[in-house]
Parts: structure tokens; sequence; C-alpha cells
């Protein structure tokens, strides 16, 4: 194609791309990696379930925002810019960590306190709303055909190295401050640590290259794009994204965001000690995400998918229930490790999938506002639903939930084709 970028500028945009998407995750999940500690100080109780159960409901709060960013900034994205959209949402997230690293404890301002720690929620849920789709679509459009599956699955590489890296900052704070003075002010240093990194990425972001996709949408006047244009021209895809999100995206926050509550709260592992299991498999999981993105280049993205769903309908209540009675380390670990290998058929093309559903002019907000509503209803919420369950005293109903969830979505994967023989993108 005339004009399209050589393999320096590619891999330079990619670089760029995927490191500004690593900071915003990073800002995202410290929330729920400090959960632990900051809860006390938002929500005072005796009782650690019901803390943690209030620190969820706000998580989950966050994700309400995050429809709304994939409206609103992925339009602003496939009007104005890939660019223009991954670095208004970076300064949203910079201000919502700020906030929570400076906001006081309950006992201080009383209720003002969790009301802010909502409002910091509900800014970087808008962030995050957008940031998926423009991310996910900046990094397919940069990638060439060949190597769509490759380079795409880096969407999902930073965005488990912020997850991972939220972890190591704890284990860090874990072993140079005592415990009373991690759970009296330390919890608030990653979050400032946060918000100085996204005004790095600000200017990051500022010198990336637009892609090819959107300069050609543009200089043929394609159609604007909108909410009502994705529902009237675009009605089937938008429902396909939703349903073949549904259940890896719970998947996935039930593996990975949720588990480390798990540990601690059914396992019975000390936090340290379940941070240490969590910090290891995801750091495995993240190496994993390319090569099975660049697996999709070959053998094309469906087998991914209906693999996921069929060893997630089979094993996710097995691996649940056999961690439920373990208090071995390293059982736990290769338990945790075998689900998050199950997501990656999902988890590494998830991002490509959806891109080469969509026409460059609505492919921002085809990709995010889809996604952002699946993930609304189902992983922001997996915390808050699988508390209940316990706090109910049937927790395994999370396990059947989950298992549920993956079938409808594997119902879906084998039915839809093969994006990745039939890619929008490679029409732009």
């Amino acid at each position: 194609m005339a004009g399209a970028p050589d393999n320096t500028l590619r891999l330079k945009s990619i670089i760029g791309g995927s490191t500004g998407n690593l900071v915003e995750w990073f800002d995202w999940y410290v929330y729920s990696a400090f959960t632990l500690y900051f809860a006390p100080h938002f929500f005072p109780s005796g009782d650690q379930t019901a803390q943690l159960l209030s620190a969820a409901a706000v998580f989950a709060v966050g994700f309400v925002m995050r429809p709304i960013g994939a409206w609103i900034m992925g339009i602003y994205a496939d009007r104005k810019g890939r660019k223009a959209g991954l670095t208004l949402s970076v300064t949203l997230m910079c201000a919502g960590s700020l906030i929570i690293a400076c906001t006081p404890g309950y006992t201080t301002i009383g209720l003002a306190a969790p009301a802010l720690l909502v409002l910091a929620r509900l800014m970087q849920g808008l962030s995050v709303g957008g940031e998926y789709g423009a991310s996910a679509t900046y990094l397919s459009e940069m990638a060439g055909k060949s190597r769509r599956g490759f380079f795409s699955a880096f969407q999902y590489v930073t965005l488990i190295s912020g997850q991972l890296l939220a972890i190591m900052v704890l284990l860090i704070l874990q072993s140079v401050m005592d415990k009373p003075e991690l759970e009296a002010w330390g919890w608030r240093i990653p979050f400032l640590i946060g918000a100085v990194l996204a005004v790095v990425v600000f200017y990051l972001r500022r010198g990336l290259a637009e892609t090819e996709s959107f300069k050609n949408a543009k200089a043929h006047d394609a159609p604007k794009s909108g909410f009502l244009a994705l529902l009237k021209n675009h009605p089937r895809e938008t429902g396909l994204v939703m349903l073949l999100t549904a259940g890896g995206t719970l998947a996935f926050y039930a593996y990975s965001i949720y588990m480390q509550k798990f540990l601690v709260n059914t396992s019975g592992f000390s936090k340290e000690v379940a941070t240490q299991i969590n910090a290891v498999t995801l750091f495995v999981f993240m190496l994993l995400q390319p090569l099975a993105g660049g697996l999709s280049d070959r053998i094309g993205r469906k087998p991914l998918m209906v693999a996921f769903g069929i060893a997630g309908v089979l094993f996710t209540y097995p691996i649940f229930s056999a961690l439920e009675g373990t208090r071995d380390p390293v059982t736990a670990g290769l338990l945790v490790m075998a689900s998050l290998i199950i997501v990656t058929g999902y988890t590494s093309i998830n991002a490509v999938v959806k891109a080469e559903l969509f026409p460059a002019h609505i492919r921002a907000l085809g990709v995010a506002l889809p996604y952002a509503l699946a993930n609304t209803i189902f992983g922001g919420t997996a915390e808050y639903v699988a508390l209940s369950f316990k706090k109910h005293g049937w927790e395994q109903g999370f396990y059947w939930y989950v298992t549920v969830m993956i079938g409808i979505s594997l119902l879906v994967y084998l039915r839809m084709r093969d994006t990745g023989r039939n890619s929008l993108i490679s029409e732009d």
C-alpha cells in the first residue's frame, strides 16, 4: 500500500503506543493490587470481607464510566485521530491517580473520602473506556498484515505488564516497609508513581505517528463515526463484540484480578504469598500473549478462541475447587497458571479480532463501545459477584457463573467467521 509505514516506523509506533498503554493499565490495576491495604481507610469495618466488598463495589463503579468513555473517546479517536484519543485518555488517568493518592481517610474527612474515591474511579473509568478502543485500533492498524496478530497481542502484553508492574511495586513496598507503615500511608506511593508516569506518557504520545488507515479514511471523506451510525450500519458486529467479550473478560478478571483476593480470603494464604503467586503467574501469562498472537497469524483467530471456550467450560470449576483446599504455594501457582493459559486463547487476539470487524471510519468506536459494555456488565462486577456468593455461603456459585458465561461465548466463537482471513483492516 502506498504510503504504508516502513518497518522501523511501524516498530517505533507500536513500542510507543504500547508503553503508554502499560502506564494506563498500571494506574488502573494499582487500585486492585492495593485494595487489601487501603480499604480500611475508606470503608472502616471489622469484617475484611465487607471492606473488600465495598472496595470492589467502587471498582465496579469505575466500569460504569467505561462505556461512556468508549462512546465519547471512540468517536473522538475516529474523527480526530488515534493519537489524539490516546493522549486525552492518559490525561484523565493521571488526574484520577492523583486524587486517590492525596485523599485523606474516612476518619479525617468522613464520607468525603469514599466520595472522592468514587470520583477518581469515574475519571479513570472514562479514561480506560477510551484507551482500549484507541490502543487496540492503533496497534492493529500499525501492524502489517502478516504479523497483525503478533503485534496487536502487545495490547494485552502491556495491559498485563501494567497489572504486573502494580504487583511488583506492591512486592517492593512489602519488602522495604513495615506492615503498619504500608497500611497507614505506603499504599499512596503507587498512585503517585502512576500520576507521574502518566505525565511522561502524555508527552510521549504527542510524538506518535498517525495510522494510514485513519489518514485514508479522512482523505476519502468517509462517513462520520457516531453511536447511531454504529447501531444502524453495524448492528451484527456490535452484538458480536459484546457476546465474544462476555465470557473472555469475565474469565480474565476471575483468573487474574480476583485471584489475589481469592488466595487470601478463601485459600488462606498470606497477602505476601498471594502477591508472589500472582506476580509469577502473570509474568508467564504476559510472555504467552505474542506467542499465541503469532500463532493466530498462521492458523487463524477462530481456533484459539474455540480452544479457550472449550477448556474454560471444562476446567474452570475444577481449578477453583482445587484452589479452595490447597495450602501449598507451588500447587496453587500451577493451578492459577493453568487458568491463565486457558484464557490466553481469548486475551492474545481479542483486540485484533474486534478491530478486523469494522471499517476504519468507525473502528475505534466499534471496538471500544460494545467491549466496554460487556466489560462493565461482566468484568467490572466479577469481584463483587464472587464476594457476594462467598458472603452468602455459596462460593461455588461463582465458579458455575464463570463457566456458563464462557459457554455462551463459545457458541459465538463456533458460529463467527475467522476475522484473520476476512479482515476489514486489509481493505483500508
